[in-house]
């Protein structure tokens, strides 16, 4: 059977053998995964042009990687409160209902996306000294944030519209269009970050084209590849999409109670704890910070490198949401169990071989992001740190894909709270002064261990399905069915 065909088997209550359920994870993951590494390599290439430039130009970009995290992330949750919608009334077979909350969800994620973006912009000229930066780098870090900032309803727009296209069963064209933003950060990065020089290439002296703008080229590249994106991502999911297309019917952008409620329900939640844990992320940066400009860039390309170890998990985390989500909407709750027990082991399989890679490689990837030997090493030593924590942070990562599918994100955004605050920068607080850099990583390995334990205990106890009524509609869910089948 195709993807299509075991997605719709959800909804038509057919039968899933333990192969098909396999078949159909490894379908829906496997072009989210790709799209996911290709994110990160769009960071790599950033850190590796950026990182050509000097310790300076990648502790600028690192100095604000963090607070681009916060906003990136409050994008992200604005975007699954209307997805995992979408996801249920899809599952239920009602896609008149689906289109009805994706068409609100623009007016309200761009709204939001605005205003985050306008205070964002209004606040960098003095992020950089709040976080603690060198002098030396302030000005362009200000500058790197300031830019993409001004783009953030670009970035809200495609992850609202990937996010549409990936619930409703479509892996494919986001993942596509996500290497497509890779490779045109990459043009984009050539043509701003370097002056306009002569390469040769095979045999011949090309010369190449360039602004010179360094920093600024870097995030000037950045923005542009994802305004090309977001409009590709629209148009596919608003046009193109078979269940999404919302030129087949017609229907009002005008934000409804019943929609707005159901959306903060699951996204505030999420938002509270991007925010959370971001803010956690800049408090360690600001514990990073006057450990020198070579801690900084060291634990900023550790950062990056370690992502494309996590970034597998977080394929497997979209297709639970999305498997999850479908199969609540149809009924099914021991259909949603399973998904849910086998996508968790398979993130952290997954991210566990990561972790090996991780500690193996880590010298000749670090080789490649920095010429500078001493920021190699201290990157190094601080990834094998950390790769023994991997598949316990892939227990996390897939297992609240799980309950987001769920629209359960109250209590694991807490869970999430209380082990970034509470566990790991206590220990990055404790043990900095002492270790330094190695201290801020140890802290981190023991609280994502402690965060994968935590999830695997909720998983297993199934608590987060008893929410949900398997054996009648609710008067909402009634009320969304289309006048034929009520």
């Amino acid at each position: 059977m195709t993807g299509d065909e075991l997605l719709a088997n959800i909804r038509t209550r057919g039968r899933f053998t333990l192969q098909q359920e396999l078949l159909l994870i490894i379908k829906l993951a496997t072009p989210s995964i790709f799209a996911q590494i290709s994110t990160i390599m769009m960071f790599y290439i950033d850190a590796a042009m950026v990182g050509s430039l000097g310790a300076a130009a990648s502790a600028s970009v690192g100095l604000m990687s963090s607070s681009l995290w916060v906003i990136g992330g409050l994008c992200s949750a604005n975007a699954m409160g209307y997805a995992v919608q979408v996801a249920h009334l899809i599952g239920a077979g009602d896609n008149t209902a689906a289109r009805q909350v994706m068409r609100q969800s623009y007016l309200v994620t761009l709204g939001s996306a605005a205003t985050i973006g306008t205070v964002a912009a209004l606040i960098s000229p003095h992020l950089p000294i709040w976080l603690g930066g060198d002098p030396a780098i302030v000005h362009q870090a200000f500058l790197y944030f300031l830019i993409l900032a001004i783009a953030l309803p670009c970035l809200q727009l495609s992850l609202l519209s990937g996010s549409m296209l990936r619930c409703s069963g479509n892996m494919k064209v986001p993942s596509i269009l996500n290497i497509l933003m890779c490779v045109e950060d990459v043009f984009f990065n050539f043509i701003f970050i370097f002056p306009t020089r002569e390469i040769n290439l095979l045999g011949l002296d090309i010369t190449v084209p360039g602004m010179g703008l360094g920093v600024v080229g870097a995030a000037l590249g950045t923005a542009a590849a994802e305004a090309c994106t977001c409009l590709l991502m629209t148009y596919f999911a608003a046009v193109k999409s078979k269940p999404m297309n919302l030129l087949q019917d017609r229907g009002s952008f005008i934000p409804t109670r019943r929609v707005v409620k159901r959306a903060l329900k699951i996204s505030l939640p999420m938002a509270g704890q991007h925010l959370a844990i971001s803010l956690a992320q800049i408090v360690t940066t600001i514990i990073v910070a006057p450990l020198g400009i070579v801690a900084i860039a060291a634990h900023s390309f550790a950062i990056t490198v370690e992502s494309l170890c996590y970034m597998p998990g977080y394929g497997l985390s979209e297709a639970a949401t999305t498997l999850v989500g479908q199969s609540i909407g149809a009924k099914r709750p021991k259909l949603t169990l399973s998904f849910a027990r086998i996508t968790t082991v398979l993130g952290m399989l997954v991210m566990g071989i990561g972790g090996i890679a991780m500690f193996v490689l880590s010298p000749y990837v670090m080789a490649m992001m920095t010429p500078d030997l001493r920021v190699q090493e201290l990157a190094v030593n601080i990834l094998r740190i950390e790769a023994f924590a991997e598949p316990l942070f892939g227990a996390s990562i897939v297992a609240y894909g799980v309950f987001v599918g769920a629209g359960d994100t109250l209590l694991p955004s807490c869970m999430n709270f209380f082990s970034m605050w509470a566990v790991r920068l206590s220990l990055a607080a404790l043990l900095s002064p002492h270790y330094g850099l190695y201290g801020v990583w140890i802290a981190m390995a023991i609280e994502l261990s402690l965060r994968g334990t935590m999830f695997l205990i909720r998983l297993q106890h199934a608590n987060w399905l008893k929410k949900h009524d398997f054996n009648r509609l609710t008067k909402d869910e009634t009320d969304n069915k289309p006048e034929a089948q009520r």
